[in-house]
């Protein structure tokens, strides 16, 4: 970008999704949709888009691209005036952002954390080889943002915390602000502001073993290694002794993905628990992924919704966006304590938290929320809605896009003012290369050691004043 722009709507912004964006897409390509038409009503946006997309939209752009191809990128990034490459796509795509060019960092995803969980069944070298994949993006992602966002005030912390290890909090970006929002501010998943609309009936009295005044528990969203659907399954057993008109349903099976990967292992155990438990079919249901437009449907259906997770780092860093589905549709939220969601749900009276893995307590809490009267959480509801209106939580993204600048210590020429040469590392990973070098060669001398050479070495000196004699 050179020199100042006339007026914000003179603003080019480019969003690089890295996941599946269309009518099927899960939660960060909602994000990017979102995103990016928040952004349009202020500036203008081009949407890439990783493959083919059925969505339009008047205010966006959506242009496609070949996650294999740079070039197909390459010009997009040319046009824009400011570039949000979203999860991999900063490191594969990273020697298009070497210029002068700001670049926002969208780290609402801990994805790091994801993978110590999704990968503890592997080896350890393929654990690590994941790990180490990981960490060189958010290496590149804190070595080259000029702004980062997150989903909480405790993602903050953690960004903080990458960023003051990467020198990125510093004198400079201090005195640009000492509260440093203009270099990392939390934008969380949000909800539409509108409310959500029935159309059809896609549950009761039309799947097969689901009746037309039947209960429904709704898991929304995905089945991951992180969360913990075979709680909610064992529930299901207890539940079922008392009543029998609740059924729970998994409708989002076979997950769009953009970069040939598979379901996780997670899912195939609940539906093996289900079935062990005689509940498959009959109390339980798993369904397909649900379109974007359709999923309201799924909503205004249901009773509850439930989202149950494991005592891990991930959650105490996770951001569960199915949660807010909920709440847009005003359904009771069954939830695991531990994250972050979970406080809202308890400083609202959404619903009730429960502890880790703990069947009888979900059991308990989906009959109780039952007994509620529909509408008794109503108000509770309309507040927390309030402050999830996507317009409202892209405040500082929107600001940022306004008048989009480099970090103070980028543009300063400061110690991580770098360029795409050598994909943005920084002189601190160049350190920790020489470092990991140096323990290396040591390594190697032990091993000598331990093989006798040292001793040999040493006799040797012993007798080298007898041999320089003769």
């Amino acid at each position: 970008m050179e020199g100042p722009l006339a007026h914000p709507r003179d603003v080019k912004v480019l969003i690089i999704s890295h996941d599946v964006v269309g009518t099927r897409m899960a939660g960060p390509g909602i994000r990017s949709w979102e995103l990016a038409r928040v952004l349009s009503q202020v500036v203008q946006v081009t949407l890439a888009v990783p493959g083919e997309t059925d969505l339009t939209s008047d205010g966006v752009a959506v242009r496609p691209y070949r996650p294999d191809d740079i070039g197909s990128v390459a010009p997009l990034v040319e046009q824009a005036d400011v570039v949000m490459p979203c999860g991999w796509t900063l490191q594969v795509f990273a020697p298009l952002f070497g210029g002068e060019r700001p670049i926002i960092v969208d780290g609402y995803d801990p994805h790091v954390m994801e993978a110590l969980v999704q990968y503890a069944d592997l080896p350890f070298d393929q654990q690590e080889a994941h790990q180490q994949s990981g960490r060189s993006l958010l290496h590149q992602q804190c070595t080259l943002g000029d702004f980062f966002i997150c989903a909480s005030e405790r993602q903050r912390d953690w960004w903080l915390g990458l960023l003051s290890a990467h020198d990125r909090v510093n004198p400079r970006t201090y005195a640009a602000d000492p509260t440093l929002r203009s270099l990392v501010d939390v934008v969380p998943f949000g909800v539409p502001p509108r409310r959500p609309e029935r159309s059809r009936s896609v549950m009761k009295g039309v799947v097969p073993g689901i009746a037309r005044d039947d209960r429904i528990v709704l898991w929304g969203g995905g089945i991951w290694e992180w969360l913990d659907p075979l709680t909610l399954i064992r529930a299901m057993s207890i539940v079922a002794r008392e009543r029998g008109d609740v059924r729970v349903v998994f409708p989002g099976a076979n997950r769009p993905q953009p970069r040939d990967e598979e379901d996780m292992p997670m899912w195939q155990r609940a539906v093996d628990l289900a079935q062990q438990s005689d509940l498959l079919g009959r109390y339980v249901f798993f369904g397909e992924w649900v379109d974007y437009t359709t999923w309201q449907d799924y909503l205004l259906e249901a009773d509850i919704g439930v989202s149950l997770h494991f005592d891990t780092l991930e959650t105490h860093l996770a951001f569960r966006t199915r949660v807010l589905s909920y709440i847009w549709a005003s359904l009771p939220v069954i939830l695991t304590r531990g994250d972050v969601l979970s406080n809202m749900v308890a400083e609202h009276e959404l619903g009730v938290l429960v502890d880790y893995q703990d069947a009888e307590g979900v059991a308990a809490a989906i009959l109780a929320l039952l007994r509620e009267p529909a509408d008794r959480r109503e108000s509770h509801f309309e507040e927390a809605r309030r402050e999830l209106h996507w317009e409202r939580v892209a405040e500082p993204l929107v600001r940022f896009c306004r008048e989009p600048h480099r970090a103070a210590d980028r543009v300063s020429g400061g110690p991580t003012s770098v360029g795409a040469e050598g994909y943005g590392w920084s002189q601190l990973h160049r350190e920790i290369l020489a470092q990991e070098e140096q323990i290396e060669h040591l390594q190697a001398l032990v091993a000598g050691y331990e093989k006798g050479r040292f001793i040999r070495l040493m006799k040797w000196l012993h007798r080298l004043p007898d041999l320089r004699r003769s």
